[in-house]
């Protein structure tokens, strides 16, 4: 689907920003087709482009989605709802991709929400033992993470770890969400649980099933976002059905303020 331009033949009115966009959304065979024979439906570059920018905006996009999730958490003052040991195999599943990824030098667009979403989590996990009057162990269990995390990124682990625990992300993401699950139907409401923060996961979660097969290749890490997917399904789903539900403890509040 050639068509014309004012421009001479290898040039194009993109060249100002083809190195941006060479390095972060397209190949060169794909900066030549779109803007230089113009071929803009070209399927197998369209799904690079839409790849490579849903990989941006899900970084982007991670940077915030716990956000909501810490400020729910220092607001109340409370975890009450949040389960320690999901979030503790939350971030084995998070640091283990995180691991797989960079020892497989796949690009940053495939896995750098990791990062992000790691930092937030361990964060989360402390504010449950802090505000669970655990603070001692919630500052032990910084230290002991981040150190474990120095040698897991080191040359002295081997690959065959590494690949071992992307393996383990998919018992561990189940367990995690299931552990997570089966409290908030145990107290019969969410808590603390943010909405903001689960349907931000879900979501992520799904568009990494697609942007895993197209810049990794890699069934395993696919596999790992079909199941990462599932499961937050489940927990979203919980958040509707107990949307208008509450703790204890706040109705009796409200049905007190109501008397006054």
């Amino acid at each position: 689907m050639a068509g014309t331009s004012d421009y001479p033949r290898g040039e194009s009115f993109m060249d100002p920003f083809r190195g941006i966009l060479v390095a972060y959304f397209m190949p060169e065979n794909c900066y030549d087709k779109f803007f230089l024979d113009f071929d803009f439906l070209d399927v197998p570059c369209l799904k690079i482009v839409l790849s490579k920018a849903l990989g941006i905006a899900i970084i982007l996009g991670s940077v915030l989605v716990k956000l909501p999730q810490i400020i729910k958490l220092m607001r109340a003052k409370s975890a009450e709802g949040l389960s320690f040991n999901s979030v503790l195999l939350e971030l084995l599943a998070i640091t283990g991709t995180m691991a797989y990824s960079m020892s497989n030098k796949f690009p940053f667009s495939a896995w750098g929400e990791a990062l992000f979403l790691m930092l937030q989590t361990v964060t989360i996990g402390f504010l449950i033992q802090h505000y669970g009057r655990r603070t001692g162990l919630g500052l032990l269990f910084l230290v002991v993470y981040f150190l474990l995390l120095g040698v897991l990124l080191s040359p002295v682990t081997p690959m065959s770890v590494v690949t071992s625990m992307q393996a383990f992300n998919m018992p561990a993401i189940i367990i995690g969400r299931l552990i997570q699950a089966a409290t908030n139907f145990r107290n019969g409401h969410t808590g603390q649980l943010s909405a903001i923060s689960v349907f931000l996961l879900f979501a992520g979660s799904l568009a990494r099933i697609f942007t895993s097969l197209q810049e990794t290749g890699d069934s395993l890490m696919a596999l790992t976002y079909v199941i990462s997917s599932t499961c937050n399904g489940i927990i979203t789903l919980q958040v509707f059905y107990y949307w208008n539900s509450k703790p204890e403890h706040k109705k009796k509040k409200n049905k007190k303020n109501k008397r006054e």
